[in-house]
């Protein structure tokens, strides 16, 4: 395989690596609600993202770590793949350089390597100060060799200039936050704040769990409680209804996104909602979730590279966008990963 690898139309520098612009996702493989497969066919589905030049794979749910890890232990090159996973503080916790240290050697564990590519830091208590301290640790342990790269996880404009801020520039590479053309909530302060330190999105929701996609023109209101909808879209449909719009007025989005879709030679609706996306300079790549050996759509991420959407395509897509509440979420919810908090 290696030396044989396609590479994807479109990479970017991050850290010591360069990688792909779509990412896979891995949160699928953390609840059956997904569906499920086994670990030999989800092995082999990694294997044929790598084929076509996919390299990698994010986040740390279920087993998914474990997974990865066994998947990059098999492979004769394991450094041609990139794995991003996290380390998350969602309750008061006493810092020290120990905690630390085995947060990230339990990564190191479950994903059997020596180095964590990427770390992606996420802290729930904005009002305890205390993620400066561990991002501090996390610095001195990746000069240590134990980590590449540290990231963000749903971090807000306000604390990420914060920390590039005070921890100096070239430390901090990206911030995973959900952004797509329904939650533009980082166009309202994030983007400056990484144009200004070099910190490139990570972004997942670009495809609102599946609905940004041509299955769902013409198609009536689903019910948020059927039973029938995975997780994803469950909360995504929530916010599409409550908080941006209307199903009428996304079944209208999606029409001038088959339009624009078939102005590019046939493109489809996921592909040009991913485009929008890729499309801002301060995004590195698109996190798009995979139900590896269940449900991927690696042949139709690839058509996302190789153009822009011309100025025509964006001002279709800010007709709609002007008639919904998009513009006004981040008052709504707040800033990017206040949902969560």
């Amino acid at each position: 395989m290696p030396g044989t690898r396609p590479q994807p139309k479109e990479t970017f520098p991050l850290g010591p690596f360069t990688v792909p612009r779509i990412w896979v996702g891995l949160w699928q493989l953390s609840s059956n609600a997904w569906g499920s497969a086994s670990a030999a066919k989800i092995r082999q589905a990694m294997a044929r993202h790598i084929e076509m030049g996919y390299n990698a794979f994010a986040d740390h749910y279920g087993s998914s770590e474990i997974l990865y890890g066994q998947f990059k232990e098999s492979l004769p090159n394991p450094a041609e793949v990139v794995g991003a996973t996290k380390w998350c503080v969602f309750r008061q916790t006493e810092l020290s350089r120990s905690v630390v240290e085995n947060a990230v050697r339990e990564r190191m564990t479950r994903m059997r390597t020596t180095t964590v590519d990427l770390l992606q830091f996420h802290w729930q208590d904005y009002s305890d100060k205390g993620y400066l301290t561990a991002l501090q640790i996390l610095q001195d342990l990746q000069n240590e060799g134990l980590i590449s790269a540290v990231g963000l996880c749903n971090f807000d404009a306000i604390r990420t200039d914060e920390i590039c801020t005070q921890l100096g520039p070239g430390f901090i590479v990206s911030n995973q936050v959900q952004f797509s053309l329904i939650d533009t909530r980082p166009l309202h302060g994030m983007a400056d704040v990484c144009e200004r330190h070099n910190v490139k999105l990570l972004t997942y929701g670009t495809l609102c769990g599946g609905f940004l996609a041509d299955q769902w023109m013409n198609q009536p209101e689903p019910d948020l409680y059927s039973g029938v909808l995975t997780p994803s879209q469950r909360k995504y449909l929530d916010m599409i209804l409550k908080a941006w719009g209307n199903w009428a007025l996304f079944q209208s989005l999606l029409a001038v996104l088959r339009d624009i879709g078939d102005r590019h030679g046939g493109l489809s609706i996921a592909n040009i909602a991913t485009r929008w996306v890729l499309d801002h300079s301060f995004v590195g790549a698109v996190i798009i979730g995979a139900r590896l050996g269940v449900s991927e759509h690696t042949d139709d991420n690839d058509r996302a590279f190789g153009f822009s959407l011309t100025d025509e395509d964006n001002r279709a897509i800010e007709t709609v966008q002007a008639r919904s509440n998009g513009h006004r979420m981040i008052t709504l919810i707040g800033d990017c990963g206040a949902e969560y908090r």
